[in-house]
């Protein structure tokens, strides 16, 4: 297996980035994984340098000479710098050197790039980013979390068959609840979208639809994917990180402000609190799958650290050895008459 880095994108570019990679290397070292690290050859060695041998290591280094920035416009960025550290990474998977593609530089960017230099999956019409959000039993894969503002319903079926698929080939859950996000579980409730989605989840052969769900619903892990436009789902998920964040320091400045033996018996739940913290943390998650491209194609936060970029190999691991982009295909050619209504 051969993974793609553009190693340039992100706030934390290229040191974490390449930090990361070379912690999954000695990880999956004995599994034969290759890393490739796209992006200024001069600063990705530098860095790789700075952290001593890394040459008996599964890592070589593909020069890219420019850079896509957070405030340029996607598309016309992705046209014009063919030489971005993005592209390239994403062509050497569509030219079959590399198996899946990683990147925590612009989401639009990324999608953009996916768009051209991978191509779309026959009968999806706009791909969706599957991002998993932790529960109070396990994990939901929120869909779309920000790659498509706009959705029509159709577009909104094509998720829920592509957030089932991975929910159940990568996160391991037979059978997985698929909810359609709404702000009341009757089926009469709703905007125009979410009225006229309903009734095409319900013809699916292929999904485990279990109607309406809420927004607590996703906490309370009554419900395995939830399926969304890209505009809510997004609010969904920064709402849920910045609510996880406030709540860990909530707790933080409670136990400073209290007492000498409260503060003693707060060490015994330490264990606990960095549990919880770790369980919240996005880092943990690595990265969210871009589903409906003609590839593997691994979108990360763009404050990544290096154990979020290690995560998001992994990620892209159990993607690429699941045949994520197979098990869809299958799946949109078998509701390919509901998906195009």
């Amino acid at each position: 297996m051969k993974v793609a880095i553009d190693t340039m994108g992100g706030d934390y570019a290229p040191g974490e980035i390449v930090l990361g990679a070379l912690q999954a290397a000695k990880e999956y070292e004995a599994e034969g994984m290759e890393i490739v690290l796209v992006g200024d050859q001069a600063q990705i060695t530098q860095a790789l340098d700075s952290h001593g041998n890394w040459k008996d290591l599964n890592i070589t280094v593909h020069h890219a000479g420019e850079i896509i920035d957070m405030h340029e416009s996607p598309g016309s960025a992705v046209r014009k710098k063919k030489d971005a550290s993005v592209v390239v990474a994403t062509a050497l998977v569509k030219q079959g050197i590399c198996d899946v593609v990683i990147s925590a530089g612009s989401t639009g960017a990324a999608v953009a790039a996916a768009l051209f230099g991978l191509g779309r999956i026959n009968g999806i019409e706009r791909p969706a980013i599957a991002t998993p959000m932790p529960n109070l039993t396990g994990t939901t894969v929120l869909l779309d979390s920000g790659a498509n503002i706009d959705s029509k319903p159709k577009h909104l079926v094509q998720n829920a068959i592509m957030g089932s698929i991975y929910a159940e080939y990568v996160l391991n859950i037979p059978k997985p609840r698929v909810g359609l996000l709404n702000i009341g579980e009757e089926e009469s409730k709703g905007n125009e979208q979410v009225l006229s989605t309903y009734p095409l989840l319900q013809q699916l052969n292929t999904v485990n639809f279990i109607g309406n769900v809420e927004g607590r619903d996703i906490p309370k892990g009554t419900v395995d994917v939830v399926v969304c436009d890209g505009f809510v789902g997004n609010i969904v998920l920064k709402f849920g990180e910045g609510l996880a964040s406030a709540i860990l320091q909530l707790v933080k400045d409670a136990i400073k402000s209290s007492g000498f033996w409260a503060k003693m018996a707060s060490m015994l739940v330490l264990p606990a609190l960095r549990g919880l913290k770790k369980k919240l943390d996005y880092a943990e998650y690595g990265g969210a799958p871009l589903l409906g491209v003609n590839g593997g194609f691994i979108i990360c936060h763009g404050s990544s650290r290096a154990i979020a970029i290690k995560n998001a190999i992994r990620v892209a691991k159990e993607f690429t050895e699941q045949d994520v982009v197979a098990h869809i295909r299958e799946n949109i050619a078998k509701e390919g008459v509901v998906t195009n209504e």
